[in-house]
């Protein structure tokens, strides 16, 4: 893997000077304000929509090292790694990647089954990130398809206060109880470089760089240069090692009405798979040695992003988005000498996924330059065309290879009527055209009503589609076992949700702040696709829209501030119902219910500046209806109530700076209740496959230390 990458970065400590007080106060600015769903950057107190905002300062405590581990923080949100391919995507209100919008700077991420849905979130490094908003809720008019979930909107840093900037971190962490500086297959080693130049008033340059070696997490298993001649199955991680190397550079121009940016970022990715099955390899003369057919995944990502805001004439705002970004995904097989540690033959590298994309979205507003109503007009384009491979399906799709391009295009239209002072108003629509599906269209309501100075009372309905992915399309699997195809005649997922959100902030005379928050929602999603039986004999399979979702949803919060000292706590109820249709056997449709609490506390020593930080989350016991897998053709099919095992998890670091501010050491223990497999009966076996009855969340309890150097 590439150790010079850390040879690299430690060595630029040496020669870069710098010093960030100016930065955070610049930074303190730009946290009032969000952006996601607004028509231009607005005050998260007056925003229409109910933002949610982690900000750097956050994120910088929890030590984390990917946005997935930001986000597993949040309430109604879980991130679900995938431990055969090492993605991790998250899972909103109960449904998954392919129903949340992933942004970075307001424009969705390309990922392998789309524009901005079934991102992996521990490709998002958090060196660079400003803070991140999440919208729950179908919110279609403003993002478009497969925003059915909700939106999470990743800001990233783009301008420093000071003339040069310099910020090296390093850091060292177990990966459970493995860790070794030197020796490959212990721990995670991460380093980061960020520099900013303020060349004038008016322009400024970033950049930054950030190197993840992930080393794997063993498990049950016993790593790569394990072997058993009885093939006991045990070689091999629980958590596939990777490597990840990002970077980023954008220039920035701001001057009285005009501001625009223009960024590049680039991710290179390297995942090694070490097969479980070994096989004995005769050398003759009654010599012998063990191999395995062993796999390399390889992940480029190029997105190059340009944004401005401007006025056009005398009054009307106009902020546009130009992007164009591409995904490949390569894998080479190889056969490893398991003793003798070294590749006998190695395979070509063979592409098996390759995307590229060009978007573009503007929008319009102040048309009036009335305090009272405006409107904004807005459009959404994007070109996509894609290679994926048969090894990407579930089965190998017979070898054969799809290829496609989908052109979608959207006009959005929504007003915002300030009525008077305490009461606005925001109704929007959106058609939505494209060459592979019918046209969708996508309405909502917001209203925001200030019940005093101090409170604020939000209603919201949305409406959004999914679209169908590859595998739903383009499966074909036929053979003397088995028949399972896709189906190119699917139509979009609908969605909507309704949300009413309170908020209540107060100041005491002694300077203690409360905010109180209360919401409740409810989603609904019909026409999703499943894979159901056409033929009980002979046995076929096929997608089709058939099933229903609903999910209510109930939570509390509270914020508590007093100089140097900061508490939250959040809880929630969660009840999912859903209509799982087998064709001959219809799923029973109750609301099951489940619980999550949440709570952080930050203490500041007034004199010595030690910051310490706690952060907790815990999940209730979560059950849904799902298919008992059959096992026999003709066998009528069964539904299961199954089960997501409760846990907890919890965090704690501290963190000392030293020299005026310039080091910072930060010590902690993640997951320090030790959590790694939850029980799991709700993923149901596939045709031929019984469901695993434990899922890998995380991987156990870890120790790390961070230095931070601002010179």
């Amino acid at each position: 893997m590439k150790k010079n990458m850390l040879s690299l970065v430690s060595l630029s400590a040496i020669f870069l000077v710098s010093a960030q007080e100016k930065d955070s106060l610049s930074q303190k600015k730009i946290e009032e304000v969000v952006i996601t769903g607004q028509y231009m950057q607005q005050s998260i107190n007056k925003s229409i929509y109910k933002v949610e905002v982690i900000d750097a300062q956050q994120i910088k405590n929890m030590a984390v090292t990917s946005a997935a581990e930001v986000l597993n923080q949040n309430l109604n949100i879980l991130i679900e790694p995938n431990s055969g391919t090492g993605d991790s995507n998250a899972r909103i209100m109960g449904l998954g990647g392919a129903y949340t919008k992933v942004l970075i700077d307001n424009i969705p991420v390309v990922s392998d089954q789309g524009m901005g849905n079934q991102v992996d979130l521990s490709k998002i490094n958090v060196n660079n990130i400003e803070r991140i908003e999440i919208v729950k809720g179908a919110m279609g008019v403003e993002y478009g398809n497969n925003a059915v979930a909700g939106v999470i909107n990743i800001i990233t840093k783009k301008n420093y206060g000071k003339k040069v900037t310099a910020l090296l971190s390093l850091q060292e962490e177990t990966v459970g109880k493995d860790y070794d500086w030197f020796k490959k297959g212990n721990g995670r080693h991460l380093q980061a470089l960020n520099l900013g130049f303020r060349v004038s008033e008016n322009w400024s340059i970033t950049a930054d760089i950030n190197h993840n070696d992930f080393q794997g997490y063993k498990g049950n298993l016993n790593g790569y240069t394990y072997f058993n001649p009885n093939n006991d199955k045990k070689r091999g991680y629980e958590w596939l090692p990777k490597d990840q190397i990002t970077a980023n550079a954008a220039v920035r121009y701001s001057k009285n009405n005009t501001s625009f940016f223009y960024k590049v970022n680039f991710l290179n990715e390297d995942v090694n798979f070490y097969n479980p099955v070994i096989e004995d390899l005769p050398l003759g003369g009654g010599n012998r040695t063990y191999t395995s057919d062993d796999r390399n995944y390889f992940t480029k990502r190029w997105i190059h992003q340009f944004n401005i805001q401007t006025k056009l004439g005398s009054r009307i705002n106009y902020h546009g988005d130009f992007s164009y970004q591409t995904q490949q995904r390569k894998s080479q097989d190889y056969v490893y000498d398991i003793p003798n540690r070294q590749k006998i033959s190695e395979g070509e590298k063979n592409t098996f996924y390759d995307s590229k994309v060009f978007y573009s979205r503007g929008m319009f507003s102040n048309f009036l330059d009335n305090d009272k109503i405006n409107f904004q007009l807005g459009y959404e384009l994007d070109h996509t065309s894609g290679f994926a491979g048969s090894s990407t399906f579930q089965f190998n799709n017979n070898g054969i290879n799809i290829e496609r391009s989908i052109f979608n295009y959207a006009n959005f239209l929504s007003a915002e009527w300030k009525i008077n002072n305490e009461f606005s108003l925001r109704p929007g629509v959106r058609l939505a055209l494209s060459d592979k599906f019918d046209s969708q269209y996508n309405y909502s309501l917001t209203a925001r009503y200030s019940t005093s100075e101090n409170s604020d009372l939000r209603a919201v309905f949305g409406s959004s589609n999914r679209f169908p992915t590859y595998d739903e399309l383009y499966t074909y699997v036929v053979d003397n076992n088995h028949d399972i195809r896709g189906n190119e005649n699917l139509n979009p997922e609908t969605g909507y949700s309704l949300g009413l959100f309170w908020d209540y902030s107060m100041t005491t005379n002694n300077l203690w702040k409360f905010n109180l928050s209360a919401s409740g929602m409810y989603l609904d999603v019909k026409d999703r696709i499943e894979s159901v039986i056409v033929s009980n004999s002979p046995l076929k399979y096929t997608y089709l829209n058939v099933d229903n979702y609903k999910s209510l949803l109930f939570g509390a919060g509270l914020n508590v501030r007093k100089g140097d000292l900061s508490l939250n706590a959040g809880v929630s109820v969660m009840g999912i119902s859903q209509v799982l249709n087998a064709g001959t056997v219809v799923s029973p449709n109750d609301y099951n219910f489940y619980t999550e609490a949440n709570f952080s506390a930050n203490y500041t020593l007034p004199q010595v500046k030690t910051l310490f930080a706690l952060y907790y989350k815990y999940s209730g016991t979560q059950r849904q209806f799902t298919q008992k897998a059959t096992q026999n053709p003709g066998e009528i099919p069964e539904y299961v109530l199954g089960e997501l095992g409760e846990f907890n998890m919890m965090n704690f670091t501290v963190t000392q700076p030293f020299f005026k501010n310039h080091l910072e050491l930060t010590l902690g223990i993640k997951n320090i209740l030790d959590v790694s497999t939850v029980r799991n009966t709700i993923l149901s076996g596939g045709a031929h496959n019984a469901g695993p009855d434990t899922q890998n969340l995380f991987y156990g309890r870890s120790y790390f230390a961070r230095l931070n150097y601002n010179f």
